[in-house]
């Protein structure tokens, strides 16, 4: 796996090799940033990362001039790896947090200019997510919310939908609030 594009872009960071979850490919990640480019400036804004699993997104967040990132994870084994690529590149900027990610957004009271989630495509409350992430405080005016899911997932009802792309098995669903 390797960081698309920004200040990074070509580096290969180090993930935990016991992490058990599926990465966002390399191909999903830079069409998710190829499509953000012309919505929405990423430099200088605050990112939460929900179900972050080995931190690429972050990663790409960053890379591309995100001032922040917040990157939300229950797995030990990913914080770990999580915290050693931010020790190791010097990303102050990226907090990581073990918790479950569900209940954050639940009781966080920051602010974000723009969510990712990325949870299990299993997930029992997948298509929750969307209206708990639109309703809660969580996410600014006009920012955007992003789900990665998988194929038999649909969202469009949930209020704030404005498009899913779709790359291979990979699915993103945009809102806007």
């Amino acid at each position: 796996m390797r960081i698309t594009g920004g200040e990074f872009k070509g580096r290969r960071p180090k993930v935990s090799k016991s992490f058990k979850g599926r990465p966002t490919t390399d191909f999903g990640r830079e069409s998710l940033f190829n499509v953000l480019r012309s919505r929405v400036d990423l430099d200088g804004l605050v990112i939460l990362e929900l179900f972050a699993g080995t931190g690429m997104v972050a990663l790409e967040f960053l890379s591309r001039g995100c001032e922040s990132v917040v990157s939300v994870e229950k797995d030990p084994g990913a914080i770990r790896g999580m915290h050693s690529i931010a020790r190791s590149w010097e990303l102050d900027q990226w907090q990581i947090i073990r918790g479950d990610a569900m209940g954050f957004v639940k009781k966080s009271l920051t602010q974000y200019d723009l969510i990712f989630a990325d949870p299990p495509y299993d997930l029992a409350e997948l298509t929750a997510i969307p209206k708990l992430v639109m309703e809660s405080p969580l996410l600014a005016k006009d920012g955007w919310f992003i789900l990665e899911h998988g194929e038999r997932t649909d969202v469009s009802q949930v209020p704030g939908y404005k498009e899913t792309r779709k790359y291979g098995h990979v699915h993103f669903s945009l809102f806007k609030k």
